[in-house]
């Protein structure tokens, strides 16, 4: 049977198990799509069934989380923990509350999980939870109370070396303030069970900027290895909240000019770059006022809003989708080849529909997939429980030497497994690849369990 004959049937075996399940179907398609002419030589992966093994989290976790709104009414809502695989350490992942969540959302992102963490070189397996809950609009009081109601059932299942969350969409230092003092009470004790902490209680440094930092750092590399650079060049991103704005600062001190940043409702243009100056007035637009990205077009009238958009229309040379999975159709991967785009660094999770990532592969576009581009803040999440641990806290040049380290290491992993020739690397295929071997390794190391 050839590669692609396995593939499919697996493939098909996957989706059988898993009805219902598009999110995670098309995770584990297109690492597989990389994995299995790789191990076609290499009979003991295939006789082990890792790729079987790792489609198949080591177990899911669901839970009621019932919680009382501010007029007394009693709320239901839904918890999960995927614990997807802990072959080279414990558990690793952010929360999401967003109404959008489902299980198929969650497993996709604990699948993802586990090929980025290895990546980063850190001892840290793949796991990633979250609810329907939706934070937008509630008190300080009522998120409180979900947070509380979540982490009593969350608390049996996590530990500082079984599982240890962190914050993700809709889970930033307020939720995990409440989750850590929730923990800190049931199990009267002060561990690094979770990361993103506040600084008050055990946090890192650069957590908040990690993500978006790293993005850019691999986008960087990226464009070095093809002899250029971001100086000059004009980047679109999508989305306004923390990877977003901390990938446009990063971008902005490494010379690239951003003109378009985005949310729910729609994408603004600006076509004279958005500067410190504009991108503090943002940050401060959603994190304290939560407004909406159009009020950015009333302060600045140099911006165009347009409404219910993305910002894929618009020309540039670079691309940093940072808003949500799937974000990216293939439409939009048209236009943005059109319009001469050379790169795409993926901040968020899997922003690019499989389509469009076939297609900016076909063009050979320079594309970071997200278990590499965005692996900065589970990075820096790995760096925060070293800190935990030795009870210690490092300064922040210390922290962004090694991030820079880690993406580095990133990008050079996935050029030496993924060069296909002397112009052109396949940095889907490198990051999945050298994700893949060192989880595969230990899973061999252990045995079948």
């Amino acid at each position: 049977m050839s590669w692609q004959e396995k593939l499919e049937s697996f493939k098909n075996g996957v989706e059988k198990r898993n009805p219902g399940e598009p999110e995670f179907h098309q995770a584990v398609y297109e690492v597989g799509a990389s994995i299995f002419p790789y191990i076609e030589d290499k009979p003991w992966y295939q006789e082990a069934q890792i790729m079987e093994r790792l489609a198949e989290p080591d177990r899911i976790i669901i839970f009621r989380v019932c919680w009382e709104d501010d007029q007394g009414n009693v709320r239901v809502n839904r918890g999960w923990r995927v614990q997807n695989n802990n072959a080279i350490g414990p558990y690793k992942g952010g929360l999401r509350f967003h109404p959008s969540v489902t299980q198929s959302i969650l497993k996709f992102l604990a699948y993802e999980q586990t090929f980025k963490n290895s990546l980063t070189g850190l001892p840290m397996g793949g796991g990633k939870g979250g609810s329907n809950f939706n934070p937008k609009g509630k008190s300080n009081n009522e998120v409180m109370r979900f947070c509380q109601s979540f982490m009593t059932e969350l608390d049996h299942y996590i530990g500082a070396d079984m599982d240890i969350p962190a914050g993700d969409i809709g889970v930033g230092a307020r939720e995990i303030g409440y989750l850590f003092g929730q923990h800190k009470r049931l199990t009267k004790e002060f561990t690094g069970v979770l990361t993103g902490k506040g600084m008050e209680f055990g946090g890192s440094l650069i957590r908040v900027e990690a993500t978006g930092y790293g993005a850019v750092y691999m986008l960087d590399s990226m464009i070095k290895s093809v002899g250029s650079t971001l100086e000059g060049k004009t980047i679109c991103i999508s989305g306004s909240g923390n990877v977003a704005t901390y990938a446009t600062e990063k971008a902005n001190h490494l010379g690239g000019k951003v003109v378009t940043l985005s949310d729910s409702s729609g994408f603004i243009h600006d076509p004279e770059g958005i500067d410190a100056e504009k991108l503090a007035w943002v940050c401060e637009l959603k994190t304290v006022r939560r407004g909406r990205i159009s009020e950015y077009c009333d302060e600045f009238p140099s911006a165009q809003y347009y409404e219910g958009k993305r910002p894929w229309m618009v020309a540039c040379d670079v691309a940093i989708p940072c808003a949500t999975q799937n974000e990216i159709s293939a439409d939009d991967a048209a236009e943005l080849i059109k319009n001469g785009c050379i790169a795409v660094s993926e901040g968020a999770n899997m922003p690019s529909e499989q389509a469009a990532v076939d297609m900016f592969l076909e063009q050979k576009i320079l594309f970071a997939p997200s278990k590499a581009a965005n692996a900065g803040g589970v990075a820096v999440s790995g760096l925060e429980m070293s800190q935990n641990s030795a009870r210690i806290s490092w300064k922040e040049a210390e922290l962004q030497k090694l991030l820079q380290d880690i993406m580095l290491q990133i990008h050079d992993q996935c050029e030496k497994y993924g060069r296909e020739s002397d112009t052109y690397v396949n940095y889907l295929k490198g990051a999945n690849i050298a994700g893949f071997i060192k989880v595969a390794d230990a899973m061999m190391a252990h045995g079948i369990i």
